[in-house]
């Protein structure tokens, strides 16, 4: 029997079907591992975003604040005073401070409103802000603040 140099070499070259469905097995565990992991990935960003919020993003505001009003806001008027000039003393409102959509006080990557509190019970000198994290319930670990 004589061989077809052509012919072997072009067997040689080609991938079996063997070769190609281990390909596809390894693309298909990779890809769902990725999945998998993918709700770790972005709760680990949600909460740098709720963590920057709190500890740097508010403080200019609330510190521009502090200086045309005198004082920062109550914990009755809350962040809202960032947005909408609060009934007392609102001739000396500069604001807003914070842009929103539509009147409303910034919420967390979850969807909840950030909390405020001045005195903080934190930071007794200053206000405290923190969001309840991602089980939408304040005083449990997941909780993040300026603290």
């Amino acid at each position: 029997m004589l061989r077809n140099p052509e012919t072997d070499r072009a067997r040689r070259a080609a991938f079996t079907l063997f070769e190609i469905l281990i390909v596809v097995a390894l693309i298909a565990l990779l890809a769902g591992v990725a999945v998998m992991n993918a709700d770790k990935i972005f709760s680990q960003n949600q909460e740098q975003i709720a963590k920057i919020f709190v500890k740097q993003s508010l403080d200019v505001p609330l510190t521009s604040y502090k200086i045309a009003m005198g004082g920062y806001p109550t914990t009755e008027e809350g962040l809202q005073a960032l947005i909408t000039s609060p009934g007392s003393g609102g001739e000396r409102w500069r604001g807003p401070y914070i842009k929103s959509e539509g009147g409303k006080t910034p919420t967390d990557p979850w969807g909840t409103p950030y909390q405020y509190r001045y005195p903080g019970t934190h930071n007794t000198d200053r206000f405290d802000v923190w969001s309840a994290g991602a089980d939408r319930k304040e005083g449990t670990a997941d909780d993040i603040g300026n603290w």
